[in-house]
């Protein structure tokens, strides 16, 4: 279960029960200095079970918890990651990361107490405790989608495919596993049998395992060898991308500063040197020079493009795109003009022309729906709505339109657009198309 010697183990048990006592950190950091550079994360979830095993209760084992993660933190850190900047994305990420370990220690040490509970008592409140740390670990997906999204496209420009797609992997059926635990906890609110309970706990043991190794492969290989490969320009561009998506934990005191030009994935030439490859961690760069590195040269910005701001298009495409869409746009400027609508190949919405163009655009409705839109487009033009919504039908088809203000990026007011979707399914065939519904 584990490969760290007894000692070792016998050592970290003393030292979490020296904690409990009372005893200094830095006490205890120097004299368990040795046995710490033997021990990873991932393991800590294994010596604390055996702690509540010998009877240390699990209320008192969790008071442990961001004691003993200081206490490992800085062994981690020492051997693996040289000069993080306070707020930079990497300092957050492994910020974020002992907050996954922390509630991996806690679905490990309740499941482990739900085994041994004594009475249906003791079972119920382990239970319930065990669901509400599995709803607050649902949280971690945020932190896995700032790994996918932000660290892997620069990796794979550089030709550096299967770490990315090995550890996405892991992340991904940790999260489906995590999902399926919560299904289960759900269940015994009707039925709390004794199979059920075990098979909970025995799931949760190993979830929490798998997150704890996902803590370990992150900080131990990822993470020092994306600061070994990535220049500054990346790291800014990751910066302002994670602020928008958001922490799992609370970062507002937290702030990096680069004069650096931020810099997408796509903008790389990117080549791995000789040098960068040495400082790779072993088993990142192992995986990764299997199959050679062959850096992505595919320019995805073609001469003539519309710079879209989230991505590149050609008028073609842009046209095309509009066909292919589900839904029927019209877009209004400020002078409340029509200026552009899409005509969708999916379905037909209402009927426009290309003589509607520069037309007001109360007068594409009826006379009776004049004031009625012309209303509408003041309240979403002044009152800061963010949008207004109407279902109406056409023929036996079933129309939802909404109407949305259109802003630039300093938030100044374009115009107002009006998409009509139609949701005639979904309205007449409820129940079989929740059928349909595949959670991902």
């Amino acid at each position: 279960m584990s490969t760290i010697p007894n000692e070792s183990i016998e050592a970290v048990k003393e030292i979490l029960k020296a904690i409990h006592r009372g005893e200094k950190i830095e006490e205890l950091k120097k004299r368990f200095g040795s046995v710490l550079q033997q021990v990873s994360p991932f393991e800590i979830p294994l010596i604390e079970q055996q702690l509540v095993k010998e009877g240390i209760s699990v209320n008192e084992v969790l008071k442990l918890c961001d004691l003993h993660v200081e206490l490992f933190r800085e062994a981690l850190q020492s051997r693996e990651l040289k000069n993080v900047p306070k707020g930079h994305p990497l300092d957050l990420l492994m910020k974020e990361n002992e907050w996954v370990l922390k509630q991996a220690e806690s679905i490990g040490l309740y499941a482990s107490a739900l085994l041994r509970a004594e009475d249906d008592e003791q079972t119920r409140n382990y239970l319930a405790s065990l669901k509400k740390i599995a709803f607050e670990m649902r949280k971690a997906r945020l932190h896995y989608r700032k790994i996918q999204m932000l660290l892997f496209p620069y990796l794979e420009r550089r030709g550096i495919v299967a770490v990315p797609r090995v550890l996405w992997g892991r992340e991904d059926q940790t999260m489906v596993k995590l999902r399926q635990l919560s299904e289960l906890l759900q269940k015994t609110e009707n039925d709390a049998n004794k199979n059920l309970v075990n098979d909970i706990a025995n799931k949760a043991i190993e979830i929490a395992q798998e997150f704890s190794e996902l803590v370990f492969r992150e900080n131990r290989i990822l993470f020092p060898a994306v600061q070994a490969l990535f220049s500054e320009g990346e790291w800014a561009a990751i910066a302002e991308i994670a602020e928008d998506l958001g922490y799992v934990i609370d970062v507002k005191s937290e702030g990096w500063k680069t004069d650096a030009k931020p810099v997408l994935p796509y903008e790389l030439e990117a080549n791995v040197t000789f040098e960068q490859v040495e400082k790779l961690p072993p088993e990142f760069r192992s995986m990764a020079t299997s199959h050679g590195i062959e850096p992505d040269t595919y320019n995805v910005k073609k001469e003539g493009d519309l710079d879209l701001s989230t991505g590149f298009l050609s008028v073609e495409e842009t046209k095309a795109l509009f066909r292919a869409l589900p839904i029927e746009i019209t877009f209004a400027n400020f002078d409340d003009r029509v200026k552009f609508f899409t005509e969708s190949t999916l379905h037909k919405g209402f009927v426009r022309t290309k003589t509607i163009i520069g037309r007001k655009i109360e007068y594409c409705h009826p006379p009776r729906l004049e004031n009625i839109v012309r209303k509408n487009v003041n309240e979403i033009k002044l009152s800061g709505a963010e949008y207004k919504e109407f279902w109406t039908k056409m023929g036996d088809r079933i129309l939802r339109v909404l109407i949305a203000p259109v802003r630039d990026q300093k938030d100044n007011l374009l115009g107002a657009v009006e998409v009509v979707e139609d949701l005639t399914e979904v309205v007449n065939n409820t129940n079989e198309i929740k059928n349909k519904i595949m959670v991902i």
